[in-house]
């Protein structure tokens, strides 16, 4: 592991003696604020314009996961009653759709957390299971594996069809490749085109 990436376009703070641990082949866009305790696994990515603050716990993003452009991920201290406080804790194969809040949760592998969905304290969403888009899933409550959630307050909808989590897994693999592309586009100085 390494401290991560020296460039001007992203931002690697170390706060408190703690300082981001960010494996190599990890893809950290430009734009990106990556603050304190913060791991990082294998070809994992955080796309442009992400904040990932670790000042008061701990933050881990397993291998291969990806934050999508824009997505905040948080935590909270520990506290009287409360000894462990609330790290956020992201397992591999995990996609965080763009501008989602992940704040003091844990996320099994193979989770998907949709556009725009906050995901707050206390909260675990299970393998193979999917937070839709703009869903807020409030404090405590846990999608159990394969499960589909969606609204405000996040509630059951339906499980999830196999066509579906594949669907999510091709996904992973997807960002995985994409996040070389963006890499070598970077490295050479040339905008990526669309994808």
């Amino acid at each position: 592991m390494t401290t991560g990436p020296h460039r001007p376009d992203v931002s690697i703070i170390a706060i408190h003696g703690k300082s981001p641990q960010i494996h190599p082949s990890a893809f950290i866009a430009p734009g990106c604020r990556i603050i304190g305790d913060v791991t990082i696994g294998e070809e994992a990515s955080v796309w442009y314009n992400c904040v990932i603050r670790a000042e008061v716990n701990r933050i881990v993003i397993g291998a291969r996961s990806n934050v999508q452009d824009g997505s905040v991920i948080h935590c909270d201290p520990p506290r009287p009653g409360d000894p462990e406080g609330s790290p956020t804790l992201i397992g591999e194969d995990v996609l965080i759709g763009h501008m989602a809040m992940v704040h003091g949760c844990i996320l099994d592998d193979r989770a998907f957390v949709g556009l725009g969905a906050i995901v707050m304290d206390k909260c675990r969403i299970g393998s193979d299971a999917m937070l839709a888009a703009g869903a807020m899933l409030t404090p405590g409550k846990q999608i159990p594996s394969g499960e589909l959630w969606s609204g405000r307050p996040a509630a059951y909808m339906r499980h999830l069809p196999e066509p579906a989590i594949a669907g999510m897994r091709g996904g992973v693999a997807h960002y995985v490749e994409n996040a070389r592309h963006h890499a070598a586009a970077i490295q050479a100085g040339i905008a990526p085109s669309e994808s």
